[in-house]
């Protein structure tokens, strides 16, 4: 089995879109014996809290519930995941910096920015954050992780 690991800040706004979005579109493949996933934030403000609201209603309108509960990215996760999706360069650097201190290595194909995987060329690296955003923000991030999510995907079968 495949793990994967979204991780953003807080892990409230974006890496539960898109762990959710990827357990779906896992399931609609009928891959569910095939791949796991959770997330994670870099900071500890938010542990135990739901997805932000606004994450939630947003999914809802797209029929997805987030139900996962905050939690802090830690050193057992290096062991416990195979892969790691950031959602933007400070997580990336910050999953990166955490492996190196346990390893003593700097992998770079296990360890991704979910927008290395976006469909529609940008050159934002990042999806953006919308905790201090509006509504259209976080339709935005559900877009791109969708689209995001199904490449990954995609990425993963063919490995």
């Amino acid at each position: 089995m495949k793990t994967v690991l979204f991780v953003c800040y807080g892990n409230i706004c974006r890496s539960p879109v898109a762990e959710g979005i990827f357990r779906t579109l896992v399931a609609e493949a009928g891959l569910s014996d095939r791949f796991s996933c959770d997330s994670a934030g870099t900071a500890s403000f938010h542990i135990g809290q739901l997805p932000d609201r606004r994450s939630r209603e947003n999914a809802l309108q797209h029929g997805l519930t987030l139900t996962h509960h905050a939690r802090r990215l830690t050193g057992d996760d290096l062991a416990q995941f195979d892969y790691f999706v950031a959602l933007d360069e400070e997580n990336l650097a910050a999953i990166e910096k955490l492996n190196y201190r346990a390893t003593g290595l700097y992998t770079t194909d296990t360890i991704f920015l979910l927008r290395e995987f976006d469909p529609d060329v940008s050159d934002q690296p990042s999806v953006p954050d919308p905790y201090y955003e509006g509504p259209e923000v976080f339709e935005d991030v559900y877009q791109i992780c969708l689209r995001c999510c199904r490449q990954l995907l995609t990425y993963l079968t063919s490995e």
